[in-house]
């Protein structure tokens, strides 16, 4: 399974969207260089407030571009960066991945997957309606958060648009994601 990088966004202070780069650098065990979210322990506001010792497991904020196609069908319009991703992905299946996923992004950078972003009512702050749009419900009736996935950063690298994203699936067996 494998797919393209679509966008790279990033931003040093605290803003709902990232603005797009041309390239972003992923450091082991931090996160993206220069970006409000890295660090070691959490750096998202709620959850500093509950216990800013916690392992930051959302280093690196990936959403599949298929979801902008998908909100553009209900009458959103919404761009790489917008919703606050790190790395815009085209062509795989993000929320269908188990934990422990790793992911290959150009060259050099592996990430692993932590689990799901957990959609915030700052969605809905930057675009009236959107929220309803990235929290869905399956055929049984569960909960489906679309708002992508998140990461830590393995091996450190420049990424960039165009890079191939190559996916490695965990042994053993395969644990759904949860919001991290």
């Amino acid at each position: 399974m494998s797919g393209t990088v679509a966008a790279v966004s990033s931003n040093s202070t605290y803003s709902f969207t990232k603005p797009n780069r041309d390239s972003i650098t992923l450091i082991a065990g931090l996160g993206v260089e220069g970006d409000v979210h890295a660090g070691v322990t959490v750096k998202h506001r709620s959850r500093v407030q509950r216990d800013p010792s916690q392992p930051n497991l959302r280093q690196v904020h990936f959403i599949h571009e298929e979801l902008f196609d998908e909100v553009r069908a209900a009458g959103f319009e919404v761009a790489s960066g917008e919703l606050g991703e790190n790395v815009t992905t085209r062509g795989i299946d993000l929320l269908g991945l188990p934990q422990g996923t790793r992911l290959r992004l150009g060259d050099e950078a592996v990430v692993e997957v932590t689990g799901l972003r957990n959609p915030c009512a700052q969605i809905d702050g930057f675009q009236k309606g959107l929220l309803k749009q990235v929290v869905g419900r399956d055929g049984d009736g569960s909960l489906r958060f679309k708002a992508g996935i998140m990461s830590v950063v393995l091996v450190g690298g420049v990424v960039r648009p165009g890079d191939a994203v190559k996916v490695e699936l965990p042994d053993g067996p395969h644990v759904p994601l949860e919001i991290v």
